[in-house]
């Protein structure tokens, strides 16, 4: 049982100290890692589901998104880091620390979390109406939010 201890002890530590290094990011992060294994889960269920062929290549296809991912928070913080450098350069200091991490997160836990409920209502679970609304609103505005805007002619 000595070793159950152990292996408690360090994970404790191993989260401490990425929690600590990720600062006002860890929530964020953690939420992203926690819905990308559910709908990962809840895909593969899915496709089951509907028949589709589960394969080792659709699984670490499955796997190199989510990675990217977090690869995007990361590219948002060094987005934020270049505008707190480039504000500091100018004398003027930004008081938005993390701003696009953050955001890039919110959004792409908002996009899981479309994709999850999706793929539960393919296995045959009902989803409430309001859940359904909620969802449907949430996916428009996403999609809305990230299609360029129309050139004026």
């Amino acid at each position: 049982m000595d070793w159950m201890k152990t292996v408690k002890a360090v994970l404790v530590a191993a989260l401490g100290v990425l929690s600590s290094w990720l600062g006002e990011l860890a929530v964020p992060v953690y939420m992203l890692v926690a819905v990308n294994l559910i709908d990962y889960m809840t895909g593969i269920a899915a496709a089951h589901r509907r028949g589709q062929k589960i394969s080792s290549y659709t699984g670490i296809n499955g796997i190199a998104k989510k990675v990217c991912m977090w690869l995007l928070i990361a590219v948002g913080s060094v987005l934020d880091w270049l505008l707190s450098y480039a504000g500091a350069a100018l004398g003027f200091e930004l008081h938005l620390p993390l701003l696009i991490a953050t955001l890039t997160a919110v959004w792409l836990i908002c996009n899981e979390v479309i994709s999850i409920l999706e793929n539960i209502g393919d296995i045959g679970v009902p989803l409430p109406g309001f859940l359904t609304k909620i969802v449907e609103g949430l996916k428009s505005k996403l999609e809305d939010s990230t299609e360029p805007e129309p050139k004026g002619e």
